[in-house]
């Protein structure tokens, strides 16, 4: 970690205007995490609807949704009239809240919060007729697995649909909360983000918290982001191929219209990028 690197990060951060971000909007009073997630719920869906309707994807569904967070976007998928809509998600804060959105929301009955691990969800085979992956296939540490799990539980002719940003666009570090820059993963060590992002929560109320929630140290005492694992375009590619999977739709959204081109030339592409989208079908 270089000292002179924290501080031209934290000059550099004044300089872009400050993200929107739900766990500013909690601290701020705005809204709860959950909220803001159920208010966002048609931005979860939208790359897939420029293939499938809503109603394709949950109507009368028994829906798992892998990394749900808080739940208030599995409860906006409930709301689009799925049958049962089960969110897993490893942070055990959530359970309490997304049950009391969903009581809020007149919802509980269709929703179940499951505190779990992705890659061994405890269901039985071929259980579910959706399966969500929204911005999650970028967060958790085995990958693989998860995608054989959800192949496992999903009945035959149900669907998977993956969106993930890839790890090199603009604010594919996830540290948005705190850090305004865009690509500063690409400028920076690891080290010197992980100590500036400190640095930048530490005077928030909730910022120990979040410092936990994204940040771990690895054998040797070194600290890193463990709340990412750098998906790229390229490894997520690599995972498909591996397990012989064949999307029946896959699409890649670039940042911007203007840097479209950018977006298709390999040597660019992950870093102009803004969305991954992947159907599978079994």
């Amino acid at each position: 970690m270089s000292a002179f690197g924290v501080r031209a990060l934290k000059a550099l951060n004044k300089v872009f205007p400050k993200q929107i971000h739900p766990f500013n909007m909690q601290v701020q009073g705005e809204k709860s995490y959950a909220m803001w997630q159920f208010e966002k719920g048609e931005d979860t869906i939208k790359f897939f609807l420029e293939k499938y309707s809503a109603e394709e994807m949950f109507k009368d569904k028994k829906v798992l949704d892998f990394g749900c967070g808080a739940g208030g976007k599995s409860l906006y998928y409930a709301s689009l009239g799925a049958e049962k809509v089960v969110g897993i998600d490893m942070v055990e804060s959530y359970e309490q809240e997304s049950a009391a959105l969903a009581e809020k929301l007149g919802l509980s009955q269709k929703f179940t919060f499951v505190l779990g691990d992705a890659t061994n969800s405890g269901f039985e085979d071929n259980t579910f007729d959706t399966i969500i992956m929204n911005d999650f296939m970028e967060h958790v540490s085995q990958p693989e697995k998860v995608l054989a799990e959800a192949r496992r539980i999903i009945r035959p002719g149900g669907r998977i649909f993956i969106n993930f940003p890839p790890y090199y666009h603009p604010f594919g570090a996830h540290i948005s909360d705190a850090v305004n820059m865009p690509w500063c993963h690409m400028f920076f060590s690891e080290s010197t983000l992980v100590a500036a992002y400190k640095e930048l929560v530490r005077d928030v109320p909730d910022g120990n918290d979040r410092i936990k929630f994204r940040i771990s140290k690895k054998d040797d005492g070194s600290e890193y982001f463990s709340y990412i694992n750098k998906m790229t375009i390229k490894r997520f590619r690599r995972i498909l191929k591996n397990q012989s999977i064949t999307p029946i739709y896959y699409n890649e959204t670039p940042v911007r219209s203007i840097v479209a081109p950018f977006a298709k030339f390999p040597l660019t592409k992950e870093m102009f990028v803004k969305m991954v989208t992947c159907v599978i079908e079994k």
